[in-house]
């Protein structure tokens, strides 16, 4: 099965407003930089956007939070960007905020069909309140759900028209396991080949968990804070 789409426009066309869109990156490594930008332009408001954190104020999902398109962000993290930190605290935005490693945990359990886990994390914090707890053994735990979403924005190193991917060293982050929990999932490669050019044992995520591809082009690579001597 063919899955390539012309570009990013095209991948986010049929992207309705109140959708929750997984967006794979860790700061600015490993953002679907194209399809945030396309989201931009189509103007789609109200979602929920499940993101490790919120880039920068100028770029990444900054440029949807400039917008006001976002309604709502699951995250673990809120430094590096004024913009998310304004619209929080001004009630602008919704935000739910979850350890980094059950919020990478709640990712993976929702592509693996896991509906809900107990974890240690969290417990005797406000991070529990309102959930149910249960001991095992010495330790208390904390039941937290799976995490799913209509869309995953991920971006791949490579990747073939079967959307077989390959991710470039710390790129593979939260990519691949949103990939799986996305109910449609949108791929953005820097290389697009041709299937069997990708060696079977290098695929970090199978074809199977994606539904469209595409090349993405002029990718910036930011880096959020740059440090040199003098």
């Amino acid at each position: 099965m063919n899955k390539i789409v012309r570009d990013a426009d095209e991948a986010v066309r049929e992207i309705p407003d109140g959708a929750s869109i997984m967006v794979g990156g860790f700061g600015l490594c490993g953002i679907p930089e194209n399809l945030i930008k396309a989201l931009v332009r189509k103007g789609t408001r109200g979602l929920t956007v499940i993101s490790n954190n919120a880039g920068v104020s100028d770029y990444g999902i900054g440029l949807l939070l400039q917008t006001r398109q976002v309604g709502k962000m699951i995250a673990t993290y809120v430094g590096e960007n004024d913009l998310f930190e304004s619209q929080f605290l001004s009630g602008a935005l919704e935000v739910e905020l979850v350890p980094q490693g059950t919020f990478a945990e709640r990712i993976r359990a929702g592509g693996a069909g896991i509906p809900a886990f107990f974890t240690p994390t969290g417990y005797g914090t406000k991070v529990a309140e309102g959930k149910e707890t249960r001991a095992f053994g010495s330790r208390t735990c904390v039941l937290e759900t799976a995490l799913r979403a209509d869309y995953a924005f991920v971006k791949a190193h490579r990747g073939d028209r079967l959307g077989n991917l390959v991710y470039r060293k710390t790129a593979r982050n939260f990519n691949p396991m949103m990939a799986a929990a996305g109910r449609l999932t949108i791929a953005e490669v820097e290389e697009l080949v041709e299937p069997g050019a990708i060696d079977p044992d290098s695929v970090h995520t199978p074809g199977i968990f994606v539904q469209k591809v595409f090349q993405g082009k002029a990718y910036e690579k930011r880096i959020e804070q740059r440090t040199t001597r003098p």
